[in-house]
């Protein structure tokens, strides 16, 4: 074991942790009950990056890694592989999939970049479909826009971003028709055509979806708090008054972010 090297001695630390005398906690694990944990420290880095705190998203990454340890300790105990042959098969990925870095091809820009690599994945994974490949488990808008990014990969996708504003505007017609007839039902899929067709719009704009969101539901609680903050001073709860009084602390919050 490198003994030395600060990566080497996480995983020796894993292995003790893992082993006859090590951590009752550690030795329950099973990768079922770790699969919150990696949600969690993925979004927890997201959370540091927002933040701008580079000590934070020291830490916050280390966990993150922690949980890439951690399932690799457990394949090696069943006999599966190891960490070494984790970074072995990155390593040789990385090189397969960049072949205008260390091979011979030649990229104009960035786009062709990812029209290469993704020729290159569904080689190597015999992809039936250009679709292919995008986890089923992500978030519903990152899912939408990975979707609608590979799509555009091989030419199916709108040419001008006027075309989209106008199919953000058609499924919103659809959706208020359907809440005007009561059609729950179509309502569902007409929100859903909506929603995917903002994505698009985002996409269009270089805006990350899945980010924007994010951001919106953090000042929505950060101004939410400060209603709290403000009736707690005064011994009340929102449930104590009056939606103007809310508004009125509301707009206050909105101001104070202006400041």
């Amino acid at each position: 074991m490198k003994e030395r090297d600060p990566f080497w001695r996480v995983v020796e630390i894993m292995e003790i942790l893992r082993g006859e005398g090590g951590c009752p906690w550690d030795r329950e694990q099973t990768r079922e009950s770790l699969k919150p944990y990696l949600v969690e420290e993925t979004y927890e880095v997201l959370e540091a990056i927002d933040q701008g705190d580079p000590e934070k998203l020291k830490e916050e990454l280390g966990d993150l890694l922690l949980q890439v340890v951690f399932h690799a300790q457990l394949a090696k105990e069943s006999g599966e592989f190891d960490i070494s042959q984790v970074l072995k098969a990155l390593a040789e990925k990385l090189i397969r999939r960049h072949p205008h870095v260390f091979g011979e091809a030649r990229v104009k820009d960035s786009q062709e970049v990812l029209e290469n690599w993704e020729v290159i994945k569904g080689r190597e994974k015999n992809h039936r479909s250009t679709l292919s490949g995008v986890p089923p488990h992500l978030p519903a808008l990152l899912q939408a826009l990975r979707i609608q990014e590979k799509a555009a990969r091989v030419g199916f996708d709108w040419s001008r971003v006027e075309e989209v504003w106008e199919k953000v505007r058609e499924e919103w017609r659809e959706f208020e028709g359907a809440y005007e007839r009561g059609d729950r039902e179509a309502m569902v899929w007409e929100l859903g055509d909506l929603l995917f067709a903002l994505v698009n719009l985002a996409r269009f704009l270089g805006i990350d979806p899945e980010d924007a969101l994010r951001r919106c539901n953090k000042r929505f609680m950060d101004r939410f708090s400060h209603i709290e903050e403000r009736l707690r001073a005064q011994g009340l709860t929102p449930q104590e008054v009056d939606l103007e009084t809310l508004d009125r602390y509301w707009e206050d919050a909105k101001r104070r972010e202006d400041i």
